[in-house]
């Protein structure tokens, strides 16, 4: 399909990438959670909430893990927000780029912890929280700079309430319901997915969420690369007019 495509093709590719990227969230977000003492990795509004909770030491929930969350988050949608401003919005080599960065530092976390898994309030668990907190931020500001409608692929809020509010019943058309429900539902499934992988060994989610990354920016690079330009010249197919002749006798 993909030598096939077409430029109208590109939002329906996008859509569908993103809705992957977006079970990949609910991926890492069970492991960051269940995994690495109670920290959200890509929901950054979680950890918000819970670090007002911790700060009053509600339930003895942790401090720290969620500040390095929001740290790395926010420094990772910095970086891409960098490398993708001179960008026109859409696909193009630098999203490619910094969604293989994304699973290639997925795959080097899952390393690690098959290696050494993750204990509450330790550094090397701090520094997997950092990291995949980052490699998640970049992936959502890669997410904003594609501009697909209700799908940011890190949360669901302001999807589910577009859905709510904008369906029949809130007095709308149901206008994208279907985009708007598969997010919704792949970021649970992903959720759930976490959690079952988590029973296996806490390495086997984020290795996951790797290769669904990996796999999402070989796809789109791929489609950028076997669409054609629209940039051919207008007038390369109008025949060129002969240039008007003044008769002799009128000739100065």
């Amino acid at each position: 399909m993909l030598n096939r495509l077409k430029p109208t093709d590109h939002g329906r590719l996008h859509l569908i990438l993103m809705l992957v990227l977006t079970f990949s969230t609910g991926v890492i977000d069970a492991v960051g959670y269940l995994g690495l003492d109670r920290v959200f990795t890509g929901n950054m509004t979680g950890n918000v909430v819970i670090l007002g909770m911790a700060l009053v030491g509600a339930d003895e929930l942790p401090v720290l893990g969620p500040s390095i969350a929001l740290a790395g988050f926010v420094a990772g949608a910095v970086i891409a927000g960098r490398i993708l401003r001179p960008e026109a919005a859409g696909w193009s080599r630098r999203t490619t780029g910094l969604l293989t960065a994304v699973g290639l530092v997925m795959a080097a976390v899952a390393a690690v912890l098959f290696v050494d898994p993750p204990r509450a309030g330790a550094p090397t668990t701090l520094v997997i929280t950092a990291a995949l907190a980052m490699a998640m931020g970049i992936q959502a500001a890669s997410a904003r700079h594609l501009s697909v409608k209700d799908v940011t692929t890190v949360v669901v809020t302001s999807t589910l309430t577009g859905l709510a509010a904008d369906s029949r019943l809130g007095g709308g058309t149901g206008a994208h319901w279907g985009r708007r429900l598969g997010a919704v539902v792949l970021i649970l499934l992903g959720a759930a997915a976490g959690a079952a992988l988590l029973h296996v060994h806490v390495g086997l989610g984020v290795l996951l969420t790797a290769l669904l990354s990996l796999g999402v920016a070989v796809a789109g690079g791929i489609a950028r690369r076997r669409t054609p330009s629209p940039s051919a010249p207008a007038t390369a197919a109008t025949p060129q007019t002969p240039p008007h002749r003044v008769p002799a006798s009128q000739r100065p």
